[in-house]
């Protein structure tokens, strides 16, 4: 396990390498500047903005430069607010973001996995099909037009839940819901995949032949076999639920990383799309290693190859 690990993290460095330079070069080359949607800015001080922070030396000399700051955890300061570094503005906007994140996950879990257990053991029963039909529901309505449904039902129509805003915890209930929701229902046709899948398998039967209740085969011999599709699927999910805050948190009012980061972009502020960008494939490949390493504990014919 420990050679497996240190394999994936060695991996994890030309991987991240790539992906800062292909954001580095992609920001550089879209029309526009950090600068030029200022309003009534002389060529003068353009020329001292973009000499102070550096944008006025080559492009290649620029990525080296970033690339030197980056190895000591320098991402530099953000052109957008002239007195932060980017250091602070993720710092401040990241424990937002990882809130709502593990508030989604929590959410898709508590519904998605009891869902796909209850479709899977009921099977072509009516369960079932309530259990399927609140799952295509929730991967065909996208989180852009779910959102602003719950808002208008239960903050505009009833008045029981804040519409915007992450100040007190009946603001955490929409957003969370919102983002988790699309997840669970993912979570829950994969459930009763798997599930389905181990409940004909030989062992199975030979515990019921033995005369084991069926809460016991469910929970001690199915359930974690009928598993394995769904932490295959926990590292996409959880990459989905971390870009998709993006969306969320804007409809949402969220001072969290994800509305910097959509801001980022349209004010052309390179350091902060590329702290933003480093960050997220950070997580997101560091988690994959988590889940790959779930798969080989809960099947024990994998092997940390």
């Amino acid at each position: 396990m420990f050679r497996f690990v240190a394999r994936r993290l060695l991996q994890i460095v030309p991987v991240l390498f790539i992906i800062v330079t292909a954001t580095f070069f992609m920001v550089r080359f879209v029309p526009g500047g950090p600068f030029t949607a200022e309003k009534t800015i002389t060529p003068e001080i353009l020329k001292n903005l973009e000499a102070h922070y550096g944008l006025d030396q080559p492009l290649w000399k620029q990525y080296l430069v970033y690339l030197g700051h980056l190895a000591h955890g320098d991402l530099g300061p953000s052109f957008k607010y002239s007195n932060r570094t980017v250091n602070e503005i993720i710092a401040d906007k990241l424990p937002a973001s990882l809130e709502l994140g593990g508030l989604a996950l929590l959410v898709a879990f508590v519904v998605g996995l009891p869902l796909g257990v209850l479709a899977a053991v009921r099977r072509n029963s009516w369960v079932d099909y309530l259990c399927s039909s609140i799952g295509m529901v929730g991967i065909c309505v996208p989180t852009f037009v779910l959102g602003p449904l719950l808002v208008l039902g239960f903050a505009i129509h009833f008045h029981w839940l804040s519409a915007s805003g992450w100040e007190y915890p009946e603001d955490r209930v929409l957003p969370a819901l919102t983002l988790g929701f699309v997840y669970a229902a993912y979570l829950m046709r994969l459930t009763r995949g798997g599930m389905l899948e181990v409940l004909h398998q030989d062992f199975i039967r030979t515990a019921r032949a033995k005369g084991a209740s069926e809460t016991r085969i469910i929970f001690r011999h199915a359930l974690r076999g009928g598993l394995l599709p769904v932490v295959s699927f926990l590292g996409p999910a959880i990459a989905g639920i971390l870009t998709g805050s993006f969306v969320i948190e804007t409809i949402f009012q969220i001072p969290g990383l994800g509305r910097e980061f959509v801001n980022s972009a349209f004010n052309r502020d390179y350091t902060l799309v590329l702290g933003t960008v480093i960050l997220y494939a950070s997580l997101i490949v560091v988690l994959n290693l988590v889940v790959d390493v779930m798969q080989v504990w809960l099947n024990p014919r994998l092997k940390f190859d």
